[in-house]
């Protein structure tokens, strides 16, 4: 036994000797020059130097393309990796023997490395690589590189990229070589796919009317401000005209898309001093961002940076879907979501030079104004004596150099500066974006201003069929009034009076500007005190959604948001002001200086979830169905208090007033919507189309007996570019009729207006409790107002897409407007609201884009868009007919007083301005006054033509009739782009035409004009009626003290050419800047608003702020 062991070590030992001996040693080396010879060639070279044994089967290189090798001195083992590997083969060395076989494919990556480019050979980062029927894929990082490691050798590539043509191709990814792969602007779907908010639908196969706008396309317009931007892109969204606040930060606008279909606030109840008119305006549209609806104030403060894109929603088949809240159209805004990749970080900074534009004032300077007063004969009369002291006074302060500029005292040149700061990353599976913004906008009135902050976070998480996204915002925003006032304070100033004594102090009180015979106190000494009027908001959105991609066909998805905002103001009056609540003489001296202050809260959240179902039939048949529910709630609160009675301006703080001036006011609101609605989208071949949905929604705001109420639309439309006969014309690409039908609803009135209201008595209680009226009828049967919708639209576009021709006629019927009905004063009510009246408004949108010319180095490309609405009051109330009467009361009182006492009222009311009426068959926007015809020659006094054709010289409320409309014939935009290589030029106009307006200015500061007391326009003595015989515009300068009652004599054609935008930038090459910079991306701009301004009214604009002229300087910057 023990000897059978020695013999096995023994034989062991041998094999291991011979193996050891059979292999060459590592440290032979061979030299091989082959050119084009086979491998077993090869192998047989290798073999001959090192005397290796080898083991292969010679039929394993039938078709193996030939080797070269070039190797100098090198060992044995990498002579056979050159030869080997590159064809597909390796060897493994196995009892002292060489054996070469195929390498194991399985194991083996191959890796394919390229770069993503625009047609500028522009890196694009964020670019999304998949391998076609696989989950494998990547992103290019910041240069627009990228690496991907596949199984096979051919694959075939997906790349794409927003608003980007996808590219396929095939890669053999055993070639070393790295790809250049070059994607175009995909021209169809920046303007092909239609964002609704709940889904994105292709326009080809949409049959409603939308309009999309980029956010680049918006920043070339205003990089601070996206509502006026977007007036430019769609002539059927308009801002209404504010001649009041001019250019204040701090005024938001009223807007309205395709006429104003509500009746809102009366003229006689509304708030002249108010800067908006926004809480339950009944023409405002819906704005959704990302999925859920937000108010005008965050879109005013929105930063553009953060805007992909905006669609505006027109047409039934288009709003439908968003029910109740969708009469007035509907603007989807989308942010920009997070790209993977490596980290990227984008920076823009915008500074704007902001200018006071006076250029709608025509007074006098000091010499003028004396001039005037002579010729006005003031200077004339029994007490001459006074006369020529008053003359001398005046011509000695012109003699020392008084001329006071009074308008450009408050006023200044502004710089507002905007930062916006970007971040973003993250892998296929997991992105991430980080925001921060702050906008700091001063305005030309010192002191004013409004500062925003913002930050927001997103994630975007992906794993498999499953896709999570969520979104944190924050915003902050702080408005301040000018301690300088009004500026209407300081353009009716003397030029005559200083603003400081001969010791140079600060004058209180003017010598030569009075008011009433009273002399007026000096603007400016108001803001030497410790007055202000601030207000403020934070506001913080979380947006969660979720979808599942349950097949190729399923998809569902889920959306939730919540909402808290917390707001706050205050306004405090100095004790020595003159503007307090309380006369500094008297009793209630102590009760001097105010502060108001006003705090609130509101809370709301909405949820909401969708089923869609997407297939393809038969390869003609496109079905897309989707299901869903909608949830919302609203809460919010609010308290006033106004505080009097402070020791000083600098005690300002609610615990130093002397009184709490009566109570404190509360109020608390509570809304709840629900909703359950469904659409359909169906095509045939791509040429017949169909819409449909329908929506039930019920709102707590409506009566008990209509809580519910169905919203519905139908559109049909066929692609008769997409016949056989006109399939692949060299000049007619696109062309498509559509029509749709539907009806939408809105909200427009408070909380709580068909409920029966009670007020509690706290103060009183007896001896079952405390006490109760009532303060308000409800009506049980309130329901919402309704707009039916018909829109008929064709788009088409010619010569190789180079032009596009958009045009649509729409016909929309608001009825069951909601009102005040007026009851019996037995009744112990004067009014509560129900469902009366119906308005029209039909018209037609034409849009044009002109591509004129584009090579390798130049585009130019002309475009332009016009609208025309009209509309018309089809029905109106009783309560509609009382409030006539009532404008007819408020004018006749000062008509009796002029005729019986030949002399004006007194008072802050201003009787020269027109306050609309309700008349069927009118428009809402109708110019109401009493027909004039003209200046009696003989007398020097006005003729008006009365309704039954007769005439009169003495004015009458009952005679007032439609003298002319605010609404224009025809309004739009006119716009070039050009671009040259890296530069880029883009020039927009706004135009309207066919409207009139009341010119105010020549009631107020020409014919009605205070000569004595305060300056005037320098038309003031222009065509005046001075002696019989005499045709003349304006009456008599000595009826100047009797106000002008509205007639038709003021009323002028309105039209008007604005400069928009006109902005030039540069992108520098990418090169040179990653070179000398190590940027990625550098772009600077220059643009201006508003320095071309005609209008074919001359009158003042901007009378309680006024208006400015921009010059924007962008710098955007990516590491």
């Amino acid at each position: 036994m023990r000897e059978r062991r020695w013999l096995l070590c023994f034989l062991v030992a041998m094999c291991c000797t011979l193996s050891t001996w059979a292999l060459p040693s590592q440290d032979k080396t061979v030299t091989l020059n082959l050119r084009n010879v086979s491998v077993e060639t090869a192998l047989e070279a290798v073999k001959k130097q090192t005397g290796v044994n080898m083991l292969y089967n010679s039929q394993m290189f039938k078709g193996v393309p030939p080797v070269s090798v070039n190797a100098k001195n090198e060992r044995w083992e990498v002579a056979l990796k050159l030869i080997l590997n590159p064809q597909g083969f390796d060897y493994v060395v196995k009892d002292g023997i060489v054996v070469i076989r195929k390498m194991q494919t399985e194991k083996r990556e191959n890796r394919i490395r390229g770069m993503v480019v625009d047609a500028n050979r522009e890196p694009i980062p964020g670019a999304s690589i998949i391998v076609k029927g696989t989950r494998t894929g990547t992103s290019t990082n910041i240069e627009g590189e990228f690496t991907l490691d596949v199984k096979n050798d051919k694959v075939t590539l997906e790349v794409s990229f927003i608003g980007m043509k996808k590219h396929s191709l095939q890669v053999d990814a055993t070639r070393r070589k790295a790809l250049e792969i070059t994607l175009v602007d995909d021209v169809k779907t920046l303007d092909d796919v239609v964002v609704t908010g709940y889904s994105n639908v292709r326009k080809s196969s949409f049959t409603g009317s939308s309009t999309q706008i980029t956010g680049d396309e918006l920043r070339k317009v205003s990089q601070t401000n996206v509502l006026d931007a977007m007036q430019s892109f769609d002539p059927s969204f308009r801002l209404m005209t504010n001649t009041q606040f001019g250019s204040d930060p701090n005024a938001l606008p009223e807007m309205y898309i395709r006429g104003r279909s509500g009746l809102g606030v009366k003229d006689l109840d509304r708030d002249r001093l108010s800067k908006s008119n926004l809480e339950n305006n009944p023409n405002l549209p819906t704005f959704i961002m990302d999925g859920f609806e937000v108010s005008i104030e965050k879109i005013y403060d929105l930063d553009p940076t953060r805007i992909e894109s905006m669609t505006i929603l027109k047409d039934a088949a288009a709003t439908a879907m968003y029910g109740s809240r969708a009469a007035n159209g509907v603007v989807v805004i989308t942010t920009v979501a997070p790209k993977p990749g490596e980290v990227r970080v984008s920076y823009n900074f915008t500074g704007t030079l902001e200018m006071p534009d006076l250029r709608d004032y025509n007074l006098a300077n000091a010499s003028e104004k004396l001039e005037i007063e002579r010729l006005a004969g003031l200077f004339e009369g029994d007490d001459l004596g006074h006369n020529i002291t008053d003359y001398n006074r005046k011509f000695a302060q012109i003699q020392r150099g008084v001329d006071t500029d009074w308008m450009v005292i408050p006023l200044r040149n502004a710089f507002d500066h905007k930062h916006s700061l970007y971040v973003e990353g993250g892998t296929q599976n997991l992105r991430y974006g980080v925001d921060a913004s702050y906008n700091g906008a001063n305005g030309v009135m010192k002191g004013s201003g409004r500062d925003r902050y913002s930050v927001g976070f997103s994630l975007d998480y992906r794993m498999k069929t499953l896709q999570v996204k969520n979104t944190v915002s924050f915003t902050h925003a702080k408005s301040k009034e000018s301690p300088y006032g009004s500026f209407s304070d300081y353009t009716c100033l003397m030029p005559y009076d200083p603003v400081y004594d001969e010791e140079g102090k600060l004058k209180k009180t003017l010598s030569f500007s009075k008011s009433n015979r009273n002399s007026y106190n000096n603007p400016l000494y108001e803001t030497t005190l410790a007055n202000y009027d601030w207000n403020a908001y934070d506001e913080i959105t979380n947006n969660l959604s979720a979808n599942w991609y349950i097949s190729d066909y399923w998809t569902v998805k889920g959306q939730f948001s919540v909402s808290r905002k917390y707001s706050n103001s205050e306004k405090f009056i100095d004790p020595l002001s003159s503007k307090t609540t309380v006369e500094h003489t008297g009793a209630d001296s102590r009760k001097v200086g105010d502060l108001y202050v006003n705090n609130g809260n509101s809370l709301s959240w909405n949820a909401n979830a969708f089923l869609y179902y997407t297939r393809t039939f038969a390869k003609k048949h496109n079905l897309n169905v989707s299901l869903g529910w909608e949830a919302s709630s609203s809460n919010s609160d609010q308290t006033n208090a106004h505080y009097r009675g402070f020791p000083s301006g600098q005690f300002h703080s609610p615990n130093y007033a002397y009184e709490i001036y009566k109570k404190p006011a509360c109020s608390e609101s509570t809304s709840r919507l629900l909703s359950m609605l469904g659409t359909a989208n169906y095509t045939w071949n791509d040429i017949y189309l169909a819409d449909m949905s329908v929506r039930f929604d019920g709102s707590s705001q409506f009566g008990s007996n209509q809580r519910w109420a169905p919203f519905f639309s139908g559109g049909l439309g066929v692609n008769i570019h997409n016949f056989d006969f006109l399939k692949g014309n060299k000049y007619i690409n696109k062309m498509k009729v559509r029509v749709s039908y539907g009806r939408t609803g809105k909200v427009n009135f408070p909380s709580y207006a068909a409920t029966t209201m009670y007020e509690m008595l706290f103060d009183e209680w007896y001896a079952t409790g405390y006490g109760a009226t009532l303060q308000a009828l409800g009506n049980r049967d309130l329901t919402w107002e309704k707009t039916d919708k018909v829109d008929v639209g064709l788009e088409m576009q010619f010569l190789d897409r180079r032009l596009t021709i958009d045009v649509d006629y729409y016909h929309e019927k608001t009825i069951d407007l909601v009102n005040d009905v007026s009851l019996s004063n037995t009744s112990g009510f004067s009014t509560y609201k129900n469902n009366m009246g119906e308005v029209l408004n039909q018209g037609f949108e034409l849009q044009v884009r002109a591509e004129v010319f584009r090579n390798r180095d130049w585009m130019v490309a002309l475009w332009g868009n016009m609208a025309h609405n009209t509309n018309k009051i089809l029905k109106i109330s009783d309560s509609q007919r009382a409030y006539n009467e009532r404008v007819n009361k408020f004018y006749q009182e000062e008509a009796f007083n002029q005729i019986l006492l030949g002399q004006s009222l007194s008072g802050n009311v201003d009787y020269s301005i027109p306050v609309a009426k309700y008349e069927e068959g009118q428009s809402l926007t109708s110019i109401w006054a009493v027909r004039s015809l003209g200046i009696d020659p003989t007398t020097g006094k006005e003729i008006y033509l009365n309704r039954d054709g007769s005439v009169s010289d003495t004015w009458n409320a009952s005679q007032e009739v439609v003298v002319g409309n605010t609404e224009p014939k025809f309004n739009g935009s006119i716009g070039l782009n050009l671009s040259y290589k890296e530069w880029s030029l883009f020039a927009s106009f706004q135009y309207q035409w066919g409207g009139q307006e009341y010119n105010q200015t020549l009631v107020d500061r020409v014919e009605n004009a205070d000569i004595a007391n305060q300056n005037v326009d320098l038309r003031v003595l222009t065509d005046r009626w001075k002696k019989p015989g005499d045709i003349a515009q304006y009456k008599d300068i000595k009826d100047a003290s009797l106000t002008t009652l509205p007639t038709s004599r003021f009323v002028q054609d309105n039209a008007y050419l604005r400069l928009s935008a006109l902005t030039l930038s540069y992108d520098f090459k990418r090169e040179w800047i990653k070179k000398h910079l190590g940027l990625n991306m550098l772009r600077l701009e220059a643009s201006s608003r508003d320095f071309i301004n005609w209008n074919s009214i001359r009158q003042e604009r901007g009378l309680s702020y006024p208006k400015s002229w921009t010059v924007d300087f962008s710098i955007k910057a990516q590491f």
